[in-house]
This record gives C-alpha cells, sequence and structure tokens, in this order.
C-alpha cells in the first residue's frame, strides 16, 4: 500500500456541506453525523436550519467518511 494512499482517492469536495445545506467555511457538527449513521435509510431527519433531509445510502456513506477524517485529524 502506498504511503499517501489518501491523495488518490477522488472526493467530492463540499457534497457534504451541500447535502446538509451548511455553508463550507462552518464545521459540521459531529453530533449531526453520528445521528446520521445510526438512522436507517429513509428516515428523515430535521436540521438545525430547520430545513428536512431523507437519509439516503451515499449521505449515510459520506458522514461516515466524514467521522473517519475527524478521527485521522485527532
Amino acid at each position: 500500500m502506498a504511503a499517501k494512499w489518501i491523495q488518490d482517492i477522488e472526493l467530492k469536495k463540499g457534497a457534504l456541506h451541500k447535502e446538509l445545506g451548511i455553508p463550507e467555511d462552518k464545521k459540521i457538527p459531529i453530533t449531526l453525523l453520528e445521528k446520521i449513521k445510526v438512522l436507517n435509510i429513509g428516515d428523515k431527519l430535521k436540521l438545525p436550519n430547520g430545513k428536512v433531509i431523507m437519509i439516503t445510502r451515499k449521505l449515510k456513506r459520506r458522514a461516515n467518511l466524514a467521522l473517519n477524517f475527524k478521527r485521522m485529524n485527532g
């Protein structure tokens, strides 16, 4: 495995921010990411900004990836 494997991943930067309606200059709360991870696909979640979103498989994957990246940085 390459030493810098994470740089080779093709990510859609800001996609999770857009989907959640949170500006890119603000951080996504870890509690929100954990809620998304626990909910089932097809459930609805009301965000702090009043927006209601449906939990999709892609949203769950993006939230899980964000949680993993936050754990890597410390």
